[in-house]
């Protein structure tokens, strides 16, 4: 039996290991999608197919001079790419990756940890990224990068509102903020994208914000602040904010896939496997094509919709999300008590 320390630690390990590699390729993929649907070929010389042109971006980022400039607050500038790659990487925790694996009698879960509270880590954790970005734009000195860094930390303020407001709904509907018992819940079609539409709509669109991406990349927008928060960024320590960005791409993606679409369940199976590593290995597959799919849902977005103005974002956020997100949940609550499952 392997002790519950060591399998812990190489869970660890392997979940790490695979986030990197899934944002490592996102670059390359994300390459090839635009290069698609501009009528392109995309990265091709690194590499069958350009398969390692992501190997070559990364000992780019190595080789590259190390720049920090002078007028800037040297340990802050450090601090800030540091904390966005942290807590991007905390966030896969408490995310269930699958069932548990059966070795020698002795069942493993396929989760780092099943905390009984697990939505309100992902949304603590999330809420500290914004520090990296802010602490980043404000230590470089520079107007540009410290006009990025308010924005992005308006926006994901403005935006976790709405994304908290469509999860109590999910909460009231599921009766938990275990990531495990909800994924548990889904078992056949009882996902809970039929229950929590629009929930699921505002989640999504939430995600978007949340993680800087078109069409609310203002943050970071070439034209207007020319690379916004990190602008003065060079290296590894410009890696880790891009990096970071593909991370939390990648985690949206596993936690939409978790909570609106059955997570590592999928219909018609459990009638031809009911247990065992068979099953948890094709619950694994599963799951990630789930995320795959939004991975390039968010790529596809990227290059299908233009980037909005600022005052239309906050718009959307505070006068159209926030009512909504309230809506739901009045709504969910009125369901709740006519089915008779609240008095």
């Amino acid at each position: 039996m392997v002790p519950f320390i060591v399998y812990k630690l190489i869970l660890v390990i392997v979940v790490f290991s695979v986030s990197l590699v899934v944002a490592m390729y996102s670059t390359y993929a994300e390459r090839k999608v635009a290069a698609f649907m501009q009528d392109r070929l995309g990265p091709n010389r690194a590499g069958p197919f350009g398969i390692l042109q992501p190997v070559a971006d990364g000992v780019k980022m190595f080789m590259k001079e190390e720049i920090i400039p002078d007028v800037s607050n040297k340990w802050l500038f450090v601090l800030g790419p540091c904390i966005a790659m942290m807590t991007a990487l905390m966030t896969g925790v408490v995310i269930p990756w699958g069932s548990s694996l059966v070795i020698k009698g002795q069942s493993y879960p396929l989760q780092i940890t099943d905390i009984n509270i697990g939505i309100l880590y992902l949304l603590g954790v999330v809420s500290i990224g914004v520090y990296g970005i802010m602490i980043g734009g404000w230590a470089s000195n520079n107007k540009y990068s410290l006009l990025g860094a308010i924005r992005a930390s308006s926006q994901m303020i403005s935006y976790e509102l709405a994304m908290g407001f469509s999860i109590i709904a999910l909460v009231m509907h599921t009766g938990t903020l275990s990531l495990r018992e909800i994924s548990a819940m889904q078992t056949g079609w009882h996902w809970n994208i039929f229950y929590q539409p629009l929930g699921f709509l505002i989640f999504i669109i939430c995600a978007f914000a949340e993680t800087n991406r078109a069409p609310f990349d203002l943050p970071e927008c070439e034209s207007e602040l020319i690379g916004g928060y990190h602008t003065e960024f060079s290296s590894m320590k410009l890696g880790f904010y891009l990096f970071a960005e593909y991370i939390n791409m990648f985690i949206s993606s596993a936690v939409i896939s978790t909570l609106y679409f059955g997570g590592y369940h999928m219909p018609f199976i459990g009638r031809f496997i009911h247990e065992g590593n068979w099953l948890t290995l094709l619950g694994i597959v599963f799951l990630f094509a789930k995320i795959s799919f939004f991975i390039f849902f968010f790529m596809w977005v990227r290059w299908t919709i233009p980037r909005f103005r600022y005052d239309q974002l906050m718009h959307l956020g505070w006068r159209i999300l926030i009512p909504l997100s309230l809506l739901n949940i009045a709504i969910t609550g009125v369901v709740m008590y006519l089915t008779g499952r609240i008095v």
